[in-house]
């Protein structure tokens, strides 16, 4: 695939009633000064309003903060919405308090690499540009 001649766009969303945003915040920051755009939707959305902003920001990839231990009902809906809405090149990605085993489960419905709390920051931007260059069409 072709690289894009602009920057990475990424969307930071936290889902749900979690309040816990400094997670989010410090990836937005971190994501933005590995030179990527980043649209920070804030508190409380609902996977609904997620991949709203995500086609009319026409993003790479797609990044939710959860902490709450609603994963395994917000990532599939969310998948789901991103199926109904032809986004089959943009990159599902996040992290926060998710257990190994629901990790796994996840991603075996399409979610991408999951981060857990700690995870270096390079690690994160890293995975997102190899993603987007091998999947994300041009």
């Amino acid at each position: 695939m072709n690289a894009p001649q602009r920057p990475l766009r990424i969307l930071i969303a936290k889902v749900g009633l979690d309040g816990h945003d400094r997670g989010a915040k410090v990836i937005a920051t971190s994501l933005r000064d590995e030179g990527m755009e980043v649209i920070y939707t804030g508190l409380r959305q609902t996977p609904e309003m997620v991949v709203a902003a995500a086609l009319q920001e026409d993003v790479d990839a797609i990044g939710v903060s959860i902490l709450s231990g609603a994963h395994m009902t917000v990532f599939p809906k969310i998948i789901e919405l991103m199926r109904k809405n032809k986004l089959d090149d943009v990159l599902l990605t996040g992290g926060g308090i998710i257990p190994e085993n629901d990790m796994k489960q996840l991603e075996s419905l399409g979610v991408g690499k999951l981060f857990a709390p700690g995870t270096v920051s390079k690690e994160i931007a890293d995975y997102i540009r190899s993603w987007v260059a091998e999947h994300r069409t041009f």
